[in-house]
């Protein structure tokens, strides 16, 4: 099984390649390179930092965008973002200024806004994962996050808690995105990937 690690520049990428690995990935290949990610058999598209510029940089690699969205959503190639890479799932991030996201799931990503002003924005540490509804991916527990933007939209498969709900996880046919770091959330993450690598949508 080749698993394409997607590289646009904005991701902690050895640490979520260590993380497969430790997951039981045998094949993973990090690229931006069309042509590997077309025959690529799952998909991982990490993100660190602000959502424009993430989505700047994938689209600044001739032929990216199509051959995710032709893998993803076509081909029904199993797909994860993680962070950034979870965001940019959505229509819209308005991040400093509002950018145009992939446009896979129904939503936006705007500033964490707690309902106590005092709750320290970025979200940054352990907290719980909640699924709201049934997905293999997704089970009770503790992971880590660390962001201060947040997705609202359709097809949200868990919240979390920050003086208020947030998303956690969001996901759609063969597509699931994840707000927490897998690679920084020790056995919960590890498990999770595990079931990602394993997973026949």
């Amino acid at each position: 099984m080749t698993l394409a690690l997607i590289d646009i520049e904005s991701g902690n990428l050895h640490s979520v390649d260590n993380a497969l690995r430790a997951a039981g990935a045998s094949d993973v290949i990090i690229t931006a390179d069309p042509d590997v990610i077309a025959k690529a058999d799952r998909i991982v598209l990490p993100g660190v930092g602000a959502f424009g510029a993430c989505a700047a940089n994938l689209r600044s690699i001739d032929g990216l965008e199509e051959a995710l969205r032709d893998a993803a959503l076509t081909r029904a190639r199993p797909f994860l973002g993680i962070c950034v890479g979870m965001q940019l799932l959505a229509d819209t991030g308005e991040e400093m200024g509002v950018h145009r996201g992939l446009g896979w799931i129904r939503g936006r990503v705007t500033r964490l806004a707690p309902a106590d002003p005092s709750a320290k924005v970025p979200h940054m540490g352990w907290n719980d994962v909640r699924p709201t509804h049934d997905h293999p991916l997704i089970v009770p527990g503790e992971a880590y996050f660390l962001h201060s933007y947040a997705f609202t939209g359709e097809h949200v498969l868990a919240t979390t808690d920050h003086d208020g709900p947030v998303t956690a996880a969001i996901g759609r046919d063969t597509v699931v995105g994840a707000q927490f770091h897998p690679e920084k959330s020790q056995r919960y993450g590890l498990a999770f990937l595990t079931r990602f690598l394993e997973w026949h949508p």
